[in-house]
């Protein structure tokens, strides 16, 4: 199974928090746990998973994410593409990222989701490969239910699905995921809901105060 971490968001969230708190603003994958950016976290916990090949899907501030990626020598574990559009919502990012590679199975991660363990993104995986009919199955992060799902209600990244089965719901939609996942299951998609290993995993990082708490999570855990 390859991945795709999309990095390619306009941060707009994390923007206004700084600009309210008078603070220069920073984008939110540099921001560090554990004295490491917020997207080394993810790739890392990827790359500690059952996945083959990462792609990191860049947009906006580009440039800005591709030092990072340098830096920390990430060029050489993880392939690089861009939306040439960077005005572009999720959905086309996704797209993008599949156009020409969607004949395989993915798992599919936002770069601002540090907290989600290779025994989460193994357990999603394992799950769809002993599925019988995986190429009709999307597991994915359960955010309520777990198991057999009947609703996308909560519904987003992580999840591991057959690249051709999304990639037509992509096209001309350009939207953020959950309306994609809805009409997925609306049109007969199976859905399995895998339970977190810890609820950190279950927490978002669009906010500055979310970041802040979630970095206390983990730096406690960690000893820091």
């Amino acid at each position: 199974m390859d991945a795709i971490i999309t990095a390619a968001g306009r941060n707009s969230r994390m923007i206004e928090d700084f600009t309210n708190l008078k603070m220069e603003p920073i984008h939110k994958l540099k921001l560090k746990i554990d004295d490491k950016p917020i997207i080394i976290h993810t790739i890392e916990n990827v790359m500690k998973a059952d996945i083959e090949n990462i792609t990191v899907m860049l947009g906006h501030f580009r440039d800005e994410i591709y030092g990072i990626l340098d830096e920390y020598s990430m060029l050489d574990c993880v392939r690089i593409r861009e939306n040439s559009n960077v005005d572009v919502a999720l959905s086309e990012t996704i797209l993008n990222a599949l156009s020409g590679c969607s004949d395989c199975d993915y798992l599919f991660m936002a770069a601002d989701q540090p907290t989600i363990s290779p025994e989460t993104i193994n357990n999603m995986i394992n799950i769809y490969n002993s599925d019988s009919d995986k190429y009709n199955l999307v597991s994915v992060l359960a955010r309520r239910k777990t198991g057999v799902l009947n609703s996308a209600e909560g519904l987003g990244m992580p999840f591991c699905c057959y690249g051709s089965l999304i990639y037509n719901y992509l096209k001309g939609a350009n939207c953020n995921l959950n309306p994609i996942l809805r009409n997925m299951i609306k049109d007969g998609v199976k859905f399995y809901g895998i339970e977190a290993v810890d609820d950190v995993e279950l927490l978002n990082i669009n906010h500055y105060s979310e970041y802040l708490k979630i970095k206390d999570i983990i730096e406690k855990s960690s000893g820091n």
